[in-house]
């Protein structure tokens, strides 16, 4: 195994473990409290916005990992790099649109630029 592929493979370790762990120990724990913000009326957006923002960086790191993957062994092919981007910001912009029931509008720009990357790389 290369390095470029032993850190793609470490990258996609420690998002598995950012999600998985830090919904068991902190994100759950944090939803317990009694003092968070009420916006729009109760916590539950804001618990629902704080679980979709953890969780993009799991994403993030894996669509990382998957470029350095494929940049393993030379030049990148950026029509690759382009659809790993914008499958990656869909992906992201689905659980803001999911968890937080359409109300948090990073979503729409997350979709926007990741349709724009897909598009570039069809091109």
């Amino acid at each position: 195994m290369s390095a470029l592929q032993l850190t793609a493979v470490l990258l996609f370790l420690l998002g598995l473990a950012h999600s998985v762990l830090g919904e068991r120990f902190i994100l759950i724990r944090l939803f317990r409290r009694d003092n968070l913000p009420k916006l729009f009326g109760g916590t539950d957006f804001t618990t629902r916005t704080l679980r979709f923002a953890w969780h993009i960086t799991t994403v993030t790191w894996w669509a990382l990992a998957v470029m350095l993957w494929h940049l393993d062994g030379g030049v990148a092919d950026a029509r690759f790099l382009l659809r790993t981007i914008g499958l990656a910001l869909l992906a992201a912009g689905a659980l803001p649109l999911l968890l937080t029931r359409g109300r948090h509008l990073s979503w729409i720009v997350l979709w926007l630029v990741g349709a724009v990357a897909l598009l570039q790389a069809a091109r």
